[in-house]
């Protein structure tokens, strides 16, 4: 049987602990014997969850002979892992076990140094946080989850139980997959590409970086219609430099990082004026309604108009 550890760290985020533990221990195969064995292991015997304390069954050893291990968030994810954590994250993955973190803990994922030149994502509210503190790793906020293979990683809340369905679907099926999503009442087919549902609300600025006038300006001048070219003079450099220059602070290139300062401008004005879809993409800077409604659905998973009926 298919062994799932659970690593319950320091500060360990109650839903994301569960996500996993309620997603594998509700999988039945075809003849009603379950998929997986799930245990939870952490490094003392009890961790603070928050709202109650956790007496895990297992310790670190436990996570030696599984075969997937889920890393959950945690309340501090800037929190430094202790050796004895990385070591067995490290040891696990050099003998081919699967790994996967959920939400913020992708953090403790990547000072293991397991995600160096992999593609990752995280909850979108600390992506540019991720990206900065991990320059190696290519953090990507706009998706549900990711998968390299041997390591995944998810966003924040819902998209737990979306990556461990998909895990489910590797192993066993879509069958045993769409059996496991009904049980959880979640749809099978929301597919990690998705865009996560930010909220409104500019993209992270760096503050005291050389680039916070920068991103000021941008943030005044989004109906603006601006090349990267334009950019880049209006910070003084080259448009190489100004494209190195984003993605050390903010994880993202110029125009990513401009479009999605639109789009949560866009969300704002969707929740707060009777302004028409067409009136809003033209104040946000998009040359046609139809791109505007492209981009926006590409970037929270729902129409302009699916948005209002939801938020306004």
């Amino acid at each position: 049987m298919h062994t799932v550890a659970v690593l319950a760290l320091e500060g360990v985020v109650s839903f994301d602990l569960a996500a996993p533990i309620e997603a594998f221990s509700r999988t039945r195969l075809p003849d009603g014997r379950p998929g997986y064995r799930v245990r939870v292991c952490a490094e003392q015997p009890e961790v603070d969850a928050g709202a109650f304390t956790l007496r895990a069954p297992w310790g670190l050893a436990g996570l030696a002979d599984a075969d997937t291990i889920m890393v959950p968030g945690t309340a501090d994810p800037t929190a430094p892992i202790s050796p004895a954590v990385r070591d067995a994250l490290r040891t696990a993955a050099a003998n081919g076990t699967r790994i996967a973190s959920i939400c913020s803990g992708t953090f403790p994922l990547a000072a293991t140094g397991l995600l160096d030149g992999l593609r990752a994502t995280t909850h979108w509210i600390a992506a540019a946080e991720l990206a900065a503190a991990y320059p190696a790793v290519e953090v990507d906020p706009d998706v549900l989850y990711v998968d390299n293979g041997q390591i995944l990683t998810s966003a924040g809340a819902a998209a737990a139980l979306d990556l461990c369905l998909h895990m489910i679907r590797r192993d066993y099926g879509s069958a045993v997959a769409a059996d496991t999503a009904r049980l959880s009442v979640m749809p099978l087919e929301r597919e990690g590409g998705q865009a996560q549902f930010i909220v409104h609300g500019f993209a992270p600025t760096p503050r005291g970086s050389d680039l916070e006038p920068l991103l000021n300006w941008l943030e005044t001048n989004l109906a603006a219609d601006l090349s990267l070219d334009e950019i880049a003079a209006r910070a003084g450099v080259s448009t190489r430099t100004l494209i190195r220059r984003f993605r050390e602070h903010t994880g993202t290139t110029p125009l990513q990082w401009l479009h999605r300062a639109r789009i949560r401008r866009a969300q704002h004005l969707l929740e707060s004026t009777a302004h028409s879809v067409e009136r809003i993409g033209a104040q946000v800077g998009f040359g046609s309604p139809t791109a505007f409604r492209e981009r926006f659905k590409r970037t929270t998973g729902v129409s302009p108009h699916s948005y209002r009926r939801s938020f306004s």
